[in-house]
């Protein structure tokens, strides 16, 4: 299998980027990349690979939905008590990446976390499917369960607690976003010269752009 992966290689031939080619803001390019993904058929092109850590310092990496995106930061959903949680309560701190291999794409986003308000969350919570909220009471997110069936029942349960009334958002339950430090826009080019431009935040959050080496 070594052999066959050192041999996997595609020589990406994009046009580039150039500064004069951005948006003047990060969030308004990340939102004309998302555009641009979505236009081309990419599947869930709000998809992001979330990176996290504990206290002891170990990362640990999944992907998530961006649900949220202004000039505050990108924002996602989750289990108030998850694995995920836990290390950003822990440290404050998180990475995403949004891959876009269709168009030979990534941006990456870093910086701080905070918790989305409760308003916010709620807003989001009314436009879930009836299935995607029901799920969010039966499952105890990164708990260890016996089975399958353990989270069948579970669904079964809060399915027939509910019945056909509104389902709230549970207290254990809302958004974090990761407000960026850097967002790095890279682009895919020819002998692996790639284009990196990347917004940094200066303490005043006045934003400044520069190029790096691939």
């Amino acid at each position: 299998m070594t052999d066959q992966l050192a041999g996997m290689r595609v020589d990406y031939r994009s046009e580039g980027l150039e500064v004069e080619q951005l948006e003047p803001t990060w969030h308004g390019q990340l939102a004309a990349w998302l555009a641009a993904a979505e236009a081309d058929g990419v599947v869930e092109a709000n998809a992001m690979v979330l990176a996290t850590a504990g206290e002891d310092g170990r990362p640990a990496s999944r992907t998530v939905l961006c649900k949220g995106l202004d000039a505050r930061g990108v924002v996602f959903y989750t289990n108030y008590t998850s694995a995920k949680s836990h290390d950003l309560r822990a440290t404050r701190f998180a990475s995403a990446t949004f891959p876009w291999y269709l168009q030979h794409r990534q941006v990456h986003v870093r910086g701080t976390v905070e918790a989305v308000a409760a308003a916010e969350t709620q807003a989001y919570w009314a436009t879930r499917p009836r299935g995607s909220q029901l799920g969010a009471w039966a499952s105890a997110q990164s708990v260890r369960v016996r089975n399958r069936r353990v989270l069948d029942d579970a669904l079964a349960g809060v399915t027939q607690r509910f019945g056909e009334d509104p389902v709230p958002v549970p207290p254990h339950w809302g958004g974090w976003r990761i407000v960026p430090e850097q967002v790095e826009f890279w682009q895919g080019r020819t002998n692996r010269m790639h284009d990196r431009l990347r917004f940094e935040a200066d303490r005043d959050r006045t934003w400044t752009v520069r190029r790096l080496a691939p």
